[in-house]
């Protein structure tokens, strides 16, 4: 038999030797942890103390980013409401299985009343896309945007053709909650997502910031029994003891937290690993990564001794 004949036999052969040898050499994926601890102290950032607020519960600390770039008039609201004492002594009023816990006035009827603060705003649903910089966009394609990524810290989606951007109802992130009317919220009443990211909330509300610290003393709430999970009695509602702003909390009281940039290659890495986990358990890797499913790492600041 002549010597061609054997070739596409041979080539095959070779092949499988050649893989099999890469697959041996080649290194294990790495995993979000390895990514973390690989990363460069450059690429973490401290979150700003005048968009940065501690909520103090009962049970601990629950620190929120501020999104000012995505919604800056319900920021600056806020902003004043903390700073008069607006939300001292308020209440967590509502725990929804996979949906919300929200925060604000208890008393409908005879609300607390504002001393600076804006009792309405307009929505701030979507801002215009040329006001944010810094745009880290994922590959991967999503059924509510054009576009998704992360922007500032913080995951957002964007549409070209529109000229508009708007942040994205992830785990974690903060809403303002409001009626019927766009403009009938003022950041007064605020609620955390706790379940499966609500994406089809995005653009219908106005999104302030995400908890970046905290998130397990609000997911682990008693649900509330009332229609949209609030609590029929006044004793299971969650005090709020105080909400301030971190530049007005002396240094040594503040929450040493730095967060990995979303500008940064570690945090590309990150999303990269999410989307083909690596590690001994990982059998088939998605090979896609959702918005709402990309971390963004957040850890105790580094000592500087």
């Amino acid at each position: 038999m002549p010597f061609h004949r054997h070739l596409p036999t041979m080539a095959a052969a070779l092949l499988a030797a050649c893989s099999a040898l890469s697959a041996a050499e080649l290194p294990p994926k790495p995993t979000v942890a390895d990514v973390v601890k690989s990363s460069r102290a450059s690429e973490w950032r401290l979150p700003d103390p005048d968009n940065t607020l501690y909520m103090d519960i009962p049970s601990g600390r629950v620190v929120i980013e501020l999104a000012p770039e995505f919604a800056p008039q319900h920021a600056a609201n806020i902003r004043a409401m903390v700073r008069e004492g607006y939300f001292d002594g308020l209440a967590i009023l509502r725990s929804q299985d996979n949906w919300v816990v929200q925060w604000g006035d208890p008393d409908e009827k005879n609300p607390k009343a504002l001393k600076t603060a804006k009792a309405k705003l307009p929505g701030e649903f979507t801002v215009p896309l040329k006001s944010i910089k810094d745009f880290t966009r994922l590959p991967d394609r999503d059924g509510y945007a054009p576009q998704v990524g992360h922007a500032n810290g913080f995951p957002a989606a964007r549409d070209p053709k529109s000229g508009q951007a708007w942040l994205a109802h992830c785990y974690g992130m903060v809403g303002v909650g409001r009626d019927t009317a766009s403009d009938s919220g003022n950041g007064g009443a605020l609620y955390a997502v706790i379940g499966n990211a609500p994406r089809h909330l995005d653009r219908n509300i106005t999104v302030v910031g995400r908890v970046i610290d905290g998130m397990p003393l609000l997911s682990v709430l008693p649900r509330g029994t009332g229609a949209m999970g609030f609590y029929e009695q006044p004793e299971q509602m969650v005090p709020i003891k105080s909400v301030r702003l971190a530049a007005d909390v002396p240094e040594e009281q503040r929450s040493k937290l730095e967060i990995l940039r979303t500008d940064s290659a570690s945090f590309k890495a990150v999303a990269e690993a999410q989307r083909n986990r690596g590690g001994p358990w990982t059998k088939v890797a998605a090979g896609h990564v959702d918005l709402c499913n990309v971390p963004i790492p957040v850890r105790q600041q580094a000592s500087t001794n």
